[in-house]
């Protein structure tokens, strides 16, 4: 039976760093997935100047990402970068929880609770609020973030404890391929954000289950 896979995201990027390889190995197998960002990722950056032409490019780079992922539905929300502490939470969980509820997924990935960034400790939070009503049968994972997930010192080193780990050996190359479309974020090793510190990861996931590539995930609800 096939499944709808729905990606809640903060900015572009996020998809392809937290769960690209799984949504490829997905849509492989002709599920469905969509996925919605809430801010662009880039307008808090430097000066304002030229932050239109930039959010048009960096949504551009989303679809070619998503299309190489095989994502079908994309849906991109204008809330400001870096900000998302300045809207009204509820606003936030109600744009979640309309694509919630017309999408009607079985699988749905949203951020780690306890990110450095800001954006994505409030997506995680809306999203678990937009799902409290949501009675279809489904799974919600948390996805994990470089240079945030990871780089959250005030929280335990231990806050990411995974517990559902999906092989990307075959998936690897194109989790790098979509990540690529990305090219500003793309830097050099030892930045989390390399090509090569991507691939660290995802041996050192892979190792927690006996796999050479993985990506992880905990497992925060699901109804069967």
């Amino acid at each position: 039976m096939k499944k709808k896979i729905l990606v809640i995201a903060a900015h572009p990027d996020d998809e392809t760093l937290g769960c690209g390889g799984t949504i490829s190995k997905f849509t492989k197998e002709g599920n469905l997935a969509k996925v919605v960002f809430l801010s662009d990722g880039v307008s808090s950056r430097d000066e304002k100047k030229n932050s239109q032409k930039k959010i048009k490019i960096r949504n551009n780079q989303a679809l070619s990402a998503c299309k190489i992922l095989g994502i079908k539905k994309i849906i991109f929300y204008d809330y400001p970068d870096n900000a998302l502490d300045t809207i009204s939470l509820l606003k936030i969980t109600k744009s979640i929880e309309k694509q919630i509820f017309e999408f009607k997924p079985n699988i749905i990935f949203t951020h780690n609770s306890d990110d450095l960034n800001i954006d994505h400790r409030i997506v995680s939070e809306a999203t678990i609020i937009a799902t409290r009503f949501y009675k279809l049968k489904h799974e919600i994972l948390s996805y994990e973030v470089l240079s945030s997930t990871d780089l959250n010192f005030h929280k335990s080193a231990n806050n990411f404890k995974p517990n559902y780990f999906v092989d990307i050996k075959n998936e690897i190359k194109k989790k790098i391929q979509a990540l690529k479309k990305y090219n500003k974020e793309i830097r050099k090793f030892p930045h989390p954000r390399s090509e090569k510190g991507v691939k660290v990861l995802s041996n050192y996931r892979g190792m927690f289950a006996g796999l050479e590539y993985a990506e992880a995930f905990k497992l925060i609800k699901k109804i069967y």
